[in-house]
């Protein structure tokens, strides 16, 4: 049996659980030393493999790599760089071959979103186009939860229990000043086009804890006018308001609320600062007094609050990449399939690359609540499950007990750099 050396990167947007599955497929590689040589982690995503920084995972001990469970952020360093066509840029494609030949690398697993999906695929191409062998599985991660085929995104769950939970709280710090202070809170999630992260604020309210919350989704055309007439109504009942509020909203004419005029590296508009926008229209147009906050990094950092349900699928997609790599499968993503909602029952599926590279999964309408502010119980019964567990890292002193890795860097075998352009 051919055996050869597997790499593994992140990529993207980084999560509270993505080191979950680095930790999946390294453990699950470890158990088959047969098949597997070492396994690399390439430093800072594809733009490692790229510019030969290697990093040798072996170095790491077997409980180093244990706690990467319970450790979020991206161990390795992740980036936001996405492959061009073999037409457009040859030399990143032969650069990958000399790369993976000088460190017999065989396997790449690549951990990420939408746009890494697109890397990953190109990669599964080589040996196609340029005659190389290799096995490329894209492992899905993204808080966006916009990934087609699979059910959901390891990565979202525990984002979404931070949001209903910080929206839970926020309300009732603001029901207990409303009378003479702040009326209205708002809360900026992540979403570009996708309003799966804002939803779950919905959650914060339910049967046993009657909150009055507004929701603004992508996918819903923001109108200033209905929104105030909303909060008005909300407030005059209520006494206060709590508004959780896309990134990603736009105007009718389609442009984004908090479009900055700048883009990533993936071409993607630079979002951010909606709120304060959303919270100076109540302002001008309510009179009433606001605060706001940006969620921003904490949401998707938030270990020491991530779903249980998240880290175990997480831990499940990495280690099933592993597995359908030895079964010979290359450009395939591991999905989440869900099974039942009661009890909530899930398994590990396969999806083709050229199926989930580069399109996004947006929420359904019947997700939305016929007046656009708010989520259905169709909505609450697919997001409640994924929120649910508790998965508490180790504490030290007070604080979560997280681990940083050495990062031993492998040494590089060939004479020539490579610059990213």
């Amino acid at each position: 049996m051919t055996r050869s050396n597997a790499l593994y990167a992140q990529s993207g947007g980084v999560t509270a659980v993505i080191n979950a599955s680095a930790c999946g497929v390294i453990e699950t590689a470890r158990q088959h030393r047969d098949r597997i040589g070492r396994v690399y982690a390439g430093r800072n995503g594809i733009i490692g493999a790229l510019t030969e920084e290697l990093i040798d995972t072996n170095k790491e001990t077997r409980r180093a790599i244990a706690a990467l469970r319970h450790t979020p952020s991206g161990a390795f360093g992740s980036c936001r760089y996405k492959l061009k066509g073999l037409e457009q840029n040859r030399r990143e494609y032969e650069r990958l071959i000399e790369v993976f030949a000088a460190h017999d690398i065989g396997y790449f697993f690549y951990n990420g979103g939408g746009d890494s999906a697109d890397t990953c695929l190109k990669i599964s191409q080589l040996s196609a186009s340029l005659g190389y062998p290799i096995q490329a599985i894209h492992i899905p991660k993204t808080v966006d939860n916009d990934l087609p085929i699979t059910d959901n995104c390891p990565g979202f769950g525990s984002v979404a229990k931070y949001v209903a939970v910080s929206t839970r709280e926020a309300s009732l710090d603001v029901a207990s000043m409303a009378r003479t202070s702040t009326k209205v809170f708002v809360l900026e999630v992540m979403g570009r086009h996708a309003g799966w992260i804002a939803a779950a604020g919905g959650l914060a309210a339910d049967a046993d804890m009657d909150l009055p919350i507004v929701i603004l989704f992508p996918e819903i055309p923001f109108d200033a006018d209905k929104f105030l007439a909303r909060v008005d109504g909300m407030v005059r009942r209520h006494g206060y308001c709590s508004v959780v509020v896309s990134e990603g909203v736009r105007g009718n004419d389609g442009k984004f609320l908090s479009d900055q005029g700048l883009s990533d590296a993936f071409g993607h508009a630079q979002l951010g600062g909606v709120a304060p926008v959303v919270a100076r229209l109540i302002k001008q147009g309510l009179g009433l007094k606001f605060h706001w906050s940006v969620a921003d990094y904490l949401q998707r950092a938030a270990r020491h609050i991530a779903s249980k349900t998240d880290v175990d699928q997480a831990y499940a997609v990495g280690k099933a990449a592993v597995r359908f790599a030895l079964k010979g499968h290359n450009a395939v993503m591991p999905t989440i399939e869900r099974l039942s909602n009661r009890p909530y029952r899930w398994k590990v599926g396969l999806a083709p690359l050229d199926k989930v590279a580069n399109v996004e999964k947006m929420m359904p309408r019947n997700f939305i609540s016929r007046d656009g502010f708010g989520i259905t119980t169709a909505c609450r019964n697919y997001l409640l499950p994924l929120i649910k567990g508790e998965d508490y890292p180790p504490y030290k002193n007070g604080l979560p007990d997280y681990v940083q890795l050495r990062n031993m860097p492998v040494t590089k075998k060939l004479k020539t750099d490579f610059e990213i352009s």
